[in-house]
């Protein structure tokens, strides 16, 4: 067992590649080297054996050198068989993702040469906002370089490192002392390597009972595997890190002679402390956390839901308490992973017959907060793709928007407080709640109303910031002290419609009668909620809409998503808008033989807007403020696009799979100037990025940092050969879990969900 340890605060936070590497990728070089010697002294013995006999004289050693030498070798040192390095281009905006074509045809990179180069290892990044760190802005995906003649002045602590193998239901249990050196920020690193076969895994990790950062692995590839960073700002929770703590990482994995994948992981905390202005809210005094409480067991403390009563009771709520935000995190998993594409609860059993009962309860999906069973706030999530998602080659190298670092989300309770501080015990609940369409109404049929729960599972936390002010909260003792919040905007607006489109007249099949041949669907959800007592009002207001088409008697489906929503608090001054809009396009076909394939085009992007005094400095502009008691920006916007194309395929014995994607994104974040000249709004660009890849590989890498451009090297970003056939259990890509065993596809099932809601058990 790993413990962090003050004994090695002076530890540097860049950790050596080697320290890194998976013990069986050192195994595999070592008999490389020896088998490279062997075969060397071997092939020289034969050559000159044979040359004697025939009576050929060798060659001069300059002739030799002749022949090895690069060919056409170019300024940069590459060589001209190889492919050149990363390609500056001119930057490029938004819009331009626009005007790219709508099918583009991939290129699989089939490596047929006997004399292929060796492989060198996949680095997978997330695009994400740059960080803070005590040498000013880094790149969330680690790769920004230490100024030269810096000088850090932060403690770096190794938080844990460790090998999940076997580890469902088996966290990793370590003891955290907090550093001597003086700080007041901290940002963590975790680097992860991995080879093999193995299927996305999801990770959560505690400081005790309260869960403190959700994120999820890279698919692996064959030795020598790949290799991920990221860069992650903890400082929300300055108050857990000032104390010991109790470490709780939980990465569920299962290793077997066909899924090889073990995550060899690292992490490590830089403590330090800083000047700079901060646009974010100090952070809180307190923290409760909304668990199962499990720390005392070594146990995870996630909540499943439906399937556990996400509750916990609160006696002991300061009160001295002067601000409460809450804050979520919840995510999809089994049957609800890909929540935004279940059907209406009326077409689950539409396509039985072909592919089998698919999710239900519509593709809308609230988390609820209640206090003491009353509706405090609500969540529309983020529909996260995890690397494995829709087609595992969208996601190489670039991952999914939020994939390695699922973001929560907050909710002020503040205007709860006269009720929270009267001394008595309270209730704090999370629920999910989906659509169902077929509730009976006496007077109008069928009616659709929220749920009170969906389909296994989620898995959900909270906690609860709070922060404190001297004696007594002046919240308590007035007449309308005691007075619980006004509430409005309970029922949200709900229109559904669903069309099923009946099959071919010519379809000789058993089940051309009963199964249609499409069905095309809309959900569309509206709600403004009002929060409202003497203290302050919390307010949202919500849209979404989803137009969803399932085609080819279930083999293919079509989601067109848009959640939209704008949040605020008079009490603290937070204020966010945001949009999530979210195509995909997908194809799934098995042939008699049981091959399967899946073709599958994704779009997915993020617009946000925030101001005022945020939990969470994600899209804090802080790491641009400079010094001083104001910050500089009064407000950060963010936006990106991700566009991607991929195939995937695999043998009905489920040994062989291939694959091949393109993807690209745009992300730009800029900060809002507090004062912008003559009233009219500006902004200053603080962070962009325009990045492509084609088959696993970075073909282009434009960045720009705090309006400078940044110089991209190729070295971090090397591709992995893209098709592997043959018996080679390593595989290219994790594969896709069959119904009823190891071995072939089956039609039925739920054959066309196989893969989208894969069983991670």
């Amino acid at each position: 067992m790993n413990m962090a340890s003050p004994d090695i605060e002076k530890r540097p936070l860049v950790v050596e590649k080697e320290e890194l590497m998976p013990r069986s990728v050192k195994k595999a070089r070592k008999r490389r080297v020896l088998l490279s010697v062997l075969w060397l002294f071997a092939s020289l013995f034969v050559t000159g054996f044979v040359f004697h006999g025939l009576g050929i004289p060798s060659c001069r050693r300059s002739d030799v050198h002749e022949q090895f030498s690069p060919i056409n070798s170019t300024s940069n040192g590459k060589y001209a068989h190889q492919v050149e390095g990363l390609e500056t281009t001119k930057p490029v905006t938004l819009g331009l993702l626009k005007s790219q074509p709508e099918e583009r045809q991939i290129q699989s990179s089939v490596t047929t040469s006997s004399a292929a180069a060796e492989r060198t290892v996949l680095r997978n990044f997330e695009v994400a906002p740059p960080v803070l760190m005590p040498y000013g802005p880094a790149d969330s995906d680690g790769t920004t370089p230490i100024p030269a003649g810096s000088t850090q002045k932060a403690c770096n602590v190794l938080l844990m490192r460790h090998d999940f193998a076997f580890s469902y239901g088996d966290p990793y249990i370590g003891d955290y002392t907090p550093p001597s050196c003086k700080f007041n920020r901290v940002v963590m690193n975790f680097t992860v390597v991995s080879e093999g076969r193995q299927y996305d895994r999801l990770a959560l990790m505690y400081l005790g009972d309260t869960e403190v950062w959700r994120t999820s692995t890279a698919e692996p590839v064959v030795p020598p595997g790949i290799r991920w960073e990221y860069l992650k700002d903890m400082t929300e929770y300055l108050s857990l890190w000032q104390q010991k703590q109790k470490i709780i990482f939980d990465l569920g994995n299962l290793v077997s002679d066909k899924y090889t994948g073990i995550f060899n992981t690292t992490l490590t905390a830089t403590f330090f402390y800083t000047n700079v202005a901060a646009n974010a809210a100090p952070p809180s005094d307190l923290i409760i956390p909304i668990s199962a409480r499990q720390s005392a067991n070594n146990a995870v403390s996630q909540f499943t839901l439906p399937a556990q009563n996400a509750t916990n009771t609160i006696s002991n709520f300061p009160r001295n308490a002067r601000r409460a935000v809450f804050s979520i995190s919840a995510n999809g998993q089994g049957n609800e992973e890909f929540w935004w594409s279940n059907l209406l609860q009326s077409d689950v059993n539409a396509f039985s017959d072909t592919v089998g009962e698919l999710p239900g309860y519509s593709p809308f999906r609230e988390v609820q907060v209640l206090i003491d069973g009353q509706l405090a706030g609500v969540y529309w999530p983020f529909p996260v793709i995890f690397t494995g998602g829709v087609v595992p080659s969208l996601h190489r190298p670039i991952a999914g928007i939020e994939a390695f670092d699922l973001k929560e989300h907050e909710i002020d309770i503040t205007t709860w407080l006269a009720v929270l501080t009267d001394g008595k015990p309270h209730e704090f609940t999370i629920r999910i709640a989906g659509i169902n369409d077929t509730q009976s109404s006496s007077s109008s049929g069928h009616t659709a109303v929220l749920t009170d729960h969906v389909n296994e599972s989620w898995y959900v936390t909270g906690k609860i910031f709070i922060w404190t002010g001297t004696g007594n909260s002046h919240f308590t003792g007035g007449s309308n002290n005691n007075k619980k919040p006004t509430i409005d905007g309970l029922t949200p607006l709900i229109s559904l419609s669903s069309i099923r489109t009946p099959s071919s007249t010519g379809n000789n099949s058993s089940n051309s009668t009963t199964t249609p041949e499409s069905i095309t669907y809309i959900t569309s959800v509206k709600r403004s909620l009002r929060v409202r007592s003497p203290l302050g009002v919390w307010t949202q207001t919500l849209s979404y809409t989803n137009k969803g088409l399932v085609s080819a008697q279930g083999y293919n489906q079509l989601n067109d998503m848009l959640i939209s929503g704008s949040e605020s608090s008079s009490t603290s001054g937070y204020e966010t808008s945001y949009t999530y809009p979210l195509l995909a396009n997908s194809s799934y076909s098995v042939s008699p033989q049981g091959n399967m394939s899946i073709w599958g085009h994704l779009i997915q992007g993020k617009t946000l807007t925030l101001s005022g005094a945020a939990v969470f400095p994600d899209y804090d502009t802080v790491a641009f403020n400079g010094n001083g008691k104001t910050p500089k920006y009064r407000e950060s916007r963010m936006e990106t696009k991700k566009e991607g194309e991929a195939w995937y395929e695999q043998s009905g014995d489920g040994k062989n799979s291939t694959g091949s994607g393109d993807s690209r994104q745009v992300f730009r974040f800029a900060g809002g100037l507090a004062e912008a000249k003559g009233g009219n709004e500006a902004e200053e660009e603080l962070y962009f990025r325009d990045v492509e890849a084609r088959s696993g590989r970075v073909v282009r890498d434009v960045k720009r940092l705090g309006g400078k451009d940044v110089v991209v090297t190729g070295g971090g970003y090397q591709s992995a050969a893209a098709v592997m056939t043959g018996d080679d259990d390593a595989g290219v890509f994790g594969g896709v879990p069959t119904s009823g065993g190891e071995g072939g596809v089956k039609r039925g099932g739920g054959a066309m969900r196989m893969f989208l809601g894969r069983n991670r058990f």
